[in-house]
């Protein structure tokens, strides 16, 4: 207290002797001048400035953890993986469009199959749901939520479930599901979405996967290779994407790729891994060994975004680990905000060509 007095007095004499000065020099210049005495009055170093407030912090805004794109809310639902089918018997699929990334598997046979991951967009109907394989593990942990099936084996269903997912199978009997008259089984099973996400209620939103850039232009692509398409041949499906000026767009053996309610398949990044592939000892009831994807390691990668592909590489060091994607100098390689769909392509018996 006796500080802050003695600085109070310090400032009354200050101003006194100012005042002092301005009588003074008014004296000097007579009754009669017409002088105008400007004095400047020096302020009290020890005064201090008014507060005009902290600088507000930026306002970071809010994003869909799976695609980048951004959102005023992010749904507090968690991510839902589903099974769907891609056999000619499947096609065109339903709800397959919404999808935020979308993972291309080879099963048995060389044919291929969906796990499609819904979180931004669910659309009321999904189908035909079909049944997992041993890699679902390592492509759906990470995500957390929801798993929708139709059935596995049972060695492959207790792989997923010990990753701690929400299991929702149709041979388990489980809420949802349902089959359709327009096609024959095992084509028909669908699944009623409202409900599947019930089943979840209380799980909140999943992690963010895949790295991603502010705006479409800052993608880590557009500083690679112009491309216009890739065709991808598995033993027995032949994928594409060409690039159309605004997105890529998806053909199966030629022929566009649709669904049932929302036209053309396409996806904003397409990202190509090279994997190993295994056997796994198991064969489908056709008799046909049931090869298993190995995503866990590293391997090769294209990132194809915005008409333009780069080189990367791919690692994930568990099977609950997210995927990560590098550059060749190790940089994180930076997504375009929209949905992705991965191709696992195997190394050997499988091939990838960018034009």
């Amino acid at each position: 207290m006796a500080r802050a007095t003695s600085t109070a007095r310090t400032r009354r004499a200050t101003l006194a002797a100012a005042v002092a000065t301005v009588a003074l020099l008014a004296g000097c210049a007579g009754p009669s001048s017409n002088k105008t005495i400007f004095v400047t009055v020096t302020p009290d170093a020890t005064v201090a400035p008014a507060d005009k407030g902290a600088v507000p912090e930026p306002t970071v805004p809010a994003t869909w953890p799976l695609t980048g794109v951004a959102t005023d809310e992010v749904a507090e639902r968690p991510a839902m993986s589903v099974k769907i089918e891609n056999s000619r018997q499947a096609r065109p699929q339903t709800g397959l469009g919404d999808a935020d990334v979308v993972f291309e598997e080879m099963v048995e046979g060389g044919i291929t199959r969906f796990n499609a991951v819904f979180h931004s967009s669910v659309p009321a109907t999904l189908g035909p749901i079909r049944s997992l394989r041993p890699m679902d593990a390592a492509i759906s942990a990470p995500f957390g939520g929801l798993f929708v099936f139709s059935g596995g084996q049972a060695r492959f269903v207790n792989q997923v479930a010990a990753t701690g997912l929400t299991m929702l199978s149709h041979d388990g009997g489980d809420a949802g599901f349902y089959r359709t008259s327009d096609r024959v089984a095992p084509h028909n099973v669908y699944g009623d979405t409202e409900t599947f996400l019930r089943a979840g209620a209380g799980e909140g939103p999943p992690e963010q996967q895949f790295r991603f850039a502010r705006t479409a232009e800052q993608a880590t692509a557009l500083d690679g290779e112009p491309a216009r398409s890739v065709a991808i041949a598995f033993p027995a499906a032949d994928p594409s994407w060409s690039w159309d000026g605004d997105v890529w767009q998806r053909s199966e053996t030629g022929q566009p790729a649709t669904t049932t309610d929302g036209g053309r398949i396409t996806a904003v990044n397409v990202v190509v891994l090279r994997v190993q592939v295994r056997d796994t000892g198991a064969h489908d009831p056709g008799g046909n060994p049931v090869p298993e994807t190995v995503l866990t390691g590293s391997g090769s990668a294209i990132v194809l975004t915005g008409g333009h592909q780069v080189e990367a590489t791919w690692s994930k060091s568990e099977v609950g680990s997210v995927l990560e994607l590098t550059t060749a100098d190790d940089a994180p390689v930076l997504l375009a905000p929209g949905n992705t769909w991965v191709e696992l392509v195997p190394v050997s018996g499988s091939s990838v060509s960018v034009s």
